[in-house]
């Protein structure tokens, strides 16, 4: 077993104990042991933010209009679909946007690059990863990381709007400096609600409707990255995964918490199907009655099943991977001959999920992903002032 396969198996594990799908003796212990290990974390994260607030560890200011795009959970809000809207809009009110990325699980520089830097006597010198210029991808998915790299290659101009430039960099000070070199005027944190570095000048917190808080522990117990109370910080907050319904008790809640917040609605809607290796592009009614293999690596795979079902797919076959998962070549023959064994038609996974694939094994399914984009459906004026007040900043 590999290193990776290993580490994506402890953390299913671990995952599993939180939900509570695991309730044996040794997983009832090590709950105990990961409450503790909870409150030491919400200590920490509450001490690092009085830093902070108190002006003991500094927060920079850079030369340009800062927004940030983030969540108080950890994955699952559908933050990148959000970040691809704001951007699209400000380059059509024709800012030239930055995104910045710390570049999660992006493939790490050769060691003799960093050896390099590190004797040079100055690590900062370092470049951060340029994924795309704003009309050119510069990097693959792995030297940029999944989300980065699926940005880069929506956000690419066109003769009636510039692109967006995607930075990768864990230090976002230094990355945002960068852009700014390069022309960038306003700059997007990507998951950017915990980089309390960069002081940033609007604060936008997303927010799963269909699961706001989970169990409301902090990690590792849970899934929050902060208490629920930080979301204070917000001046927007968007709902995501919205369908229409009620949310009067969420909105009361959120309200508590943070009064002056606007709060937007949002959905993630299909918009089509697009050949993973090829330029065929299929409508969404392509897939009624059509019998589908789902593959995902993403951390709620419950909904993206559930819009193959609702346009119509029958699931006859599914596997999920872990958050993020790096797929082998064995791994798809694999899924490839059991999916065909099940009856499917063809092979349906995410966006996020086909910019990880290896190239397709000869002779497997027809392979699709989903193409969704962002619908506000309630909070469109205040949607209209965020992006005036950025523009305007």
């Amino acid at each position: 077993m590999s290193l990776q396969d290993l580490s994506e198996k402890l953390e299913q594990y671990v995952v599993e104990i939180i939900n509570g799908q695991r309730r044996d003796g040794f997983a009832a212990y090590l709950r105990v042991v990961l409450f503790g290990l909870s409150r030491l974390y919400h200590s920490a994260v509450q001490l690092r933010l009085a830093l902070y607030n108190a002006g003991i560890l500094r927060q920079h200011v850079i030369g340009c209009f800062v927004v940030s795009v983030g969540n108080l959970t950890t994955g699952g809000t559908g933050k990148t679909p959000v970040v691809e809207l704001l951007a699209k809009t400000l380059a059509d009110r024709g800012k030239r946007v930055a995104i910045l990325s710390r570049g999660y699980r992006s493939k790490p520089r050769p060691w003799w690059y960093r050896m390099k830097c590190l004797f040079s006597g100055n690590p900062e010198v370092v470049p951060p990863r340029v994924v795309s210029d704003g009309s050119r991808v510069l990097l693959d998915s792995g030297q940029a990381g999944d989300e980065p790299f699926m940005l880069a290659k929506n956000l690419l101009g066109t003769p009636e709007r510039p692109g967006a430039m995607v930075v990768v960099d864990k230090n976002r000070f230094k990355g945002g400096t960068y852009a700014i070199s390069k022309g960038a005027d306003t700059l997007i944190l990507d998951d950017g609600f915990q980089y309390l570095r960069l002081r940033p000048w609007t604060n936008i917190l997303l927010v799963d409707s269909t699961n706001p808080f989970h169990n409301h522990e902090m990690l590792p117990c849970g899934m929050l990255r902060e208490p629920i109370e930080n979301l204070r910080r917000a001046d927007y907050i968007f709902l995501t995964k919205s369908d229409g319904r009620d949310f009067h008790h969420l909105r009361k809640f959120l309200k508590r918490h943070n009064p002056l917040a606007e709060i937007i609605e949002c959905n993630h809607v299909p918009k089509y199907l697009q050949e993973v290796t090829g330029d065929s592009r299929e409508e969404l009614t392509f897939l009624r009655g059509k019998k589908v293999a789902s593959l995902s690596a993403i951390a709620v795979p419950e909904s993206f099943n559930r819009y193959l079902r609702q346009l119509g797919a029958d699931i006859v076959y599914q596997q999920h991977f872990a958050d993020h998962h790096r797929y082998r070549e064995g791994e798809l023959s694999a899924f490839g001959r059991s999916a065909r064994k099940a009856g499917a038609e063809l092979i349906v996974t995410t966006e996020k999920d086909a910019v990880r694939l290896p190239e397709l094994p000869a002779g497997i399914l027809p392979t699709y992903y989903l193409r969704v984009e962002i619908l506000i459906l309630k909070g469109q004026e205040a949607f209209n002032r965020c992006v005036a007040q950025i523009c305007l900043g």
